[in-house]
């Protein structure tokens, strides 16, 4: 059986185009700064002096997205050395446990997440250590949404937020909880996936949450070739 999930619910079908469409996006974003800044450095002795962050930015961005596709289409690296010598059934019954552990894990990774960003957001972390059990009260000690990044400046279509994030304060560079929004994001993504892959798995859709054995019957089938030659 493959792995590999396709159609789904309409919900599953956008979160493939965005996610594809991000990855994508954002590789072309980062190869064009690249060799912008190459271009600008050898050949012209200047550069962009944010381009380096920004395609560092651009790199975590790719990161997350592509820790939950992989999920998707189980592109991350797992040993079933053991699981394949199981049954179906237990072999099925682990794959449910190991989706459980996932989905509990992905949901800590979001809490820790959103309690991170929103220091920076102006919004309240959450109270409880394991599960949110609901929002801090925020102070106004507690606003931390006029950190700004190094190097990438302020864009002038977004100076609409300065009256709402920083009290009407000029941002002279880029404010962090707009690139750091990617980590509560990614991470919502993420447990989305896993749970996606729980249920696909407990419908029968899907039979593991690692990478699948294509690679290895590609090369068995290069070698079977190559030995009839």
């Amino acid at each position: 059986m493959s792995n590999t999930m396709h159609g789904g619910s309409a919900l599953g079908r956008f979160v493939n185009e965005l996610e594809e469409t991000a990855i994508a996006v954002i590789l072309g974003l980062m190869t064009l700064l690249t060799f912008v800044n190459v271009v600008l450095r050898y050949g012209f002795n200047t550069g962009v002096i944010w381009g380096l962050e920004a395609v560092t930015f651009l790199f975590a961005w790719l990161v997350l997205f592509g820790v939950s596709y992989a999920v998707k289409v189980t592109a991350h690296l797992g040993v079933d050395a053991v699981t394949s010598l199981l049954p179906p059934t237990l072999r099925r019954t682990l794959a449910l446990v190991a989706a459980a552990l996932c989905i509990f894990y992905a949901f800590l990774l979001l809490k820790g997440a959103w309690d991170y960003w929103a220091n920076f957001a102006n919004l309240p972390q959450t109270t409880g250590r394991w599960f949110p059990t609901g929002f801090e009260e925020m102070k106004r000690t507690s606003y931390r949404s006029w950190y700004e990044v190094v190097d990438i400046p302020m864009p002038d279509w977004l100076r609409f937020i300065e009256p709402w994030i920083n009290e009407g304060e000029h941002y002279e560079k880029l404010p962090r909880f707009i690139p750091y929004a990617m980590l509560p994001f990614g991470m919502a993504l993420l447990l989305f996936r896993f749970v996606q892959a729980g249920v696909h798995i407990w419908t029968g859709k899907q039979d593991s949450l690692i990478v699948s054995h294509e690679a290895e019957d590609a090369v068995d089938d290069v070698a079977h070739m190559n030995r009839e030659d």
